[in-house]
């Protein structure tokens, strides 16, 4: 069975940074796709960014130059580092894994990831 466990979520004041991790079970670490979105409240979930098998990423406009995607193979966790967070920040973050041909971050591939975390919620206050 397989399980993603979100982490790091937490309050911070806006510029503030946050890592959130997540631990991949049940299948190993051998996703071709993984990523981070995320759901405001009110909000249809969107992508924020993707990371391929081979290290390779993309980010939405919105993030890029602040969030950086990556991943440890040998501990089964992929991360998100944000910096410079803003108070438009604040959603519930989520990561996904799945066998994804594009992997990027937009509408039409966060529909079709089918395995996805529980989420950990971020807020950014001003």
């Amino acid at each position: 069975q397989v399980q993603l466990v979100e982490s790091g979520g937490g309050s911070v004041q806006s510029g503030g940074s946050l890592r959130l991790s997540c631990v991949v079970s049940g299948y190993g670490f051998s996703w071709n796709c993984m990523g981070w979105f995320r759901q405001a409240p009110g909000k249809e979930r969107e992508g924020v960014a993707t990371i391929e098998r081979d290290g390779t990423t993309s980010y939405v406009d919105f993030v890029k130059g602040r969030f950086t995607i990556s991943k440890d193979n040998a501990k089964n966790t992929l991360y998100l580092q944000m910096n410079s967070l803003k108070p438009e920040d604040t959603a519930v973050y989520y990561c996904a894994a799945d066998f994804l041909i594009p992997c990027r971050p937009t509408t039409e591939v966060t529909t079709a990831f089918h395995y996805w975390g529980q989420g950990t919620q971020v807020t950014v206050s001003s």
